[in-house]
């Protein structure tokens, strides 16, 4: 995982996971193998021996290390039952199931703290029965449809049971704790996942229940996970002004549009005043035809516009680019001057056809690999129009752009205070980062990532189709606007914006 670089994240989905089986009376144990060795999971169930064990992947490039670790576990403990569930898996269950040869008993597709209760209940009866369980999935049946957590003030994460805190971190803020105010994402841009996981619904904490939670975080820093920060004007200011009347001092990394960030100007800027320090802005494309291509439906000019406003803030500004494989040397030439003259941090992925997104249906271009491990956004998945060597070299002299900017001795200079203020509290996350680059970001590992050995090959794209039924990519049900909790004006401002139809 390239990102490792930048970030590493509290294992939230799983900590909310481990609390709602707890909650049903269940004991629970958490492993988090960003943090530790494999040889640490394999010692905890030999001296543990759990009845069940689940898996979480939320991330594709991941699905054979599960696989591999789950095979491995069914040769420990023939009894336990074993079973994966996350974001990435909940698009290709049966892959899983196939890939595992038995090992891995079900999937669970879907919001991960009903579906792992209803799951214990019905082992807890009868352990050949799974049919009634919403959301699992067998080689032998589908259960019904996944379904929601009644609210999400009912979750409070079990933070408790992780055991490295101080290993997470994100930029410059190190330790990190992570923390949702809303899931889902009423958008539909094609290259994402998050709006066919949830069927375009999107919920809300409610201030009182989010202040709570974050006055109970010990962490300094607070990554908000939300897929976009602050769509809805009313929810935002009034999650900063409980936290402003709690007395509660943080410091805050998000993400969102820039159209939102332009629209809700003094939510950002009282989120400022409570710590705001980096604001992601997924930019995706600096022409209006990449904009296109991507069904961001935002202005080139204001997507500059939100750039101007962010700087103004005098908060850190991240934006991401993506790199399309048809890009040829002159369009790299083209990023990567704009990547010098602008004071952003800028990072670019590449595009990459994902179960579950609408590109994984309408792309036309074969795959020339289907390994898992190589969808990860830093690899080239489909034919690029350099030769791959070059294509590479192309995409890392362009990221070399912001390590010269924001990384190493150039922003040692820029930080010292900060990276001074983090080594007396023994945090060594955040300057470990600063020169990690070079050994992570070279073509030759790259290309010699496409030579290993493939073990486990995701499954072929269906027929290329013109546009993709959306109601069949979605993970949970559409409930239309009855989803969506967020007020007319959004809602109408949000259709706008999807449609291409805004001002």
């Amino acid at each position: 995982m390239y990102s490792k670089i930048y970030l590493r994240l509290e294992p939230l989905g799983l900590e909310l996971v481990a609390a709602a089986a707890r909650e049903a009376g269940h004991s629970v144990r958490l492993i988090d193998l960003q943090c530790e060795s494999h040889r640490n999971f394999f010692h905890l169930i030999r001296r543990w021996r759990p009845d069940v064990i689940a898996f979480s992947g939320n991330y594709l490039a991941n699905v054979p290390e599960i696989i591999d670790l789950a095979r491995a576990t069914r040769a420990l403990l023939p009894t336990a039952f074993i079973s994966v569930g996350g974001h990435s898996v909940s698009f290709i269950p049966e892959e899983v199931l196939r890939h595992s040869a038995g090992a891995v008993d079900c999937v669970l597709i879907g919001e991960g703290e009903t579906a792992i209760t209803s799951l214990l209940d019905a082992l807890a009866k009868d352990r050949a029965n799974l049919s009634e369980v919403p959301g699992c999935i067998t080689l032998d049946h589908r259960g019904p449809p996944p379904t929601f957590v009644k609210s999400l003030d009912d979750l409070l994460p079990a933070r408790d049971i992780v055991r490295h805190r101080r290993k997470y971190f994100i930029g410059q803020l190190d330790p990190a704790a992570s923390i949702e105010f809303s899931r889902g994402c009423p958008w539909d841009c094609v290259f994402c996942s998050a709006w066919t996981f949830y069927g375009r619904n999107y919920r809300v904490k409610t201030p009182e229940r989010a202040v709570e939670e974050l006055a109970q975080v010990r962490e300094p820093g607070i990554f908000i996970v939300d897929d976009v920060a602050f769509i809805q004007a009313e929810h935002g200011m009034q999650l900063g002004e409980a936290i402003a009347r709690r007395g509660i001092r943080k410091r805050y990394y998000l993400e969102t549009r820039g159209d939102v960030l332009l629209r809700n100007k003094k939510v950002f800027e009282l989120w400022k005043r409570l710590g705001l320090n980096t604001m992601f802005l997924g930019l995706e494309a600096i022409d209006e035809e990449g904009l296109k291509r991507y069904r961001k439906r935002i202005t080139l000019s204001k997507n500059f516009e939100a750039l101007k406003y962010a700087r103004s803030l005098d908060v850190n500004v991240a934006v991401n680019i993506i790199a399309d494989p048809s890009w040829d040397r002159e369009r790299f030439k083209v990023v990567r001057d704009w990547c010098l003259e602008v004071p952003e941090v800028v990072n670019i992925s590449i595009n990459t056809p994902y179960p579950g997104t609408e590109t994984w249906h309408t792309e036309s271009r074969r795959l020339t690999t289907r390994d898992y491990r190589l969808f990860d956004i830093q690899h080239a998945v489909l034919p690029t129009n350099l030769p791959l060597p070059e294509f590479y070299k192309e995409l890392v002299d362009c990221q070399r752009v912001l390590a010269r900017k924001n990384l190493g001795w150039a922003a040692l200079g820029q930080c010292a205070g900060i990276v001074a203020r983090r080594l007396l509290c023994g945090q060594t996350n955040f300057i470990r980062m600063l020169w990690k680059f070079n050994s992570v970001y070279r073509p030759e590992l790259q290309l010699a990532d496409h030579r290993r050995r493939v073990k486990y090959e995701i499954s072929l794209p269906p027929p290329s189709v013109a546009t993709a039924q959306h109601r069949r990519l979605y993970i949970h049900e559409n409930r239309g606007r009855d989803g969506r909790q967020i007020d007319r004006r959004t809602e109408e401002f949000v259709n706008a914006t999807r449609m291409g139809t805004a001002s």
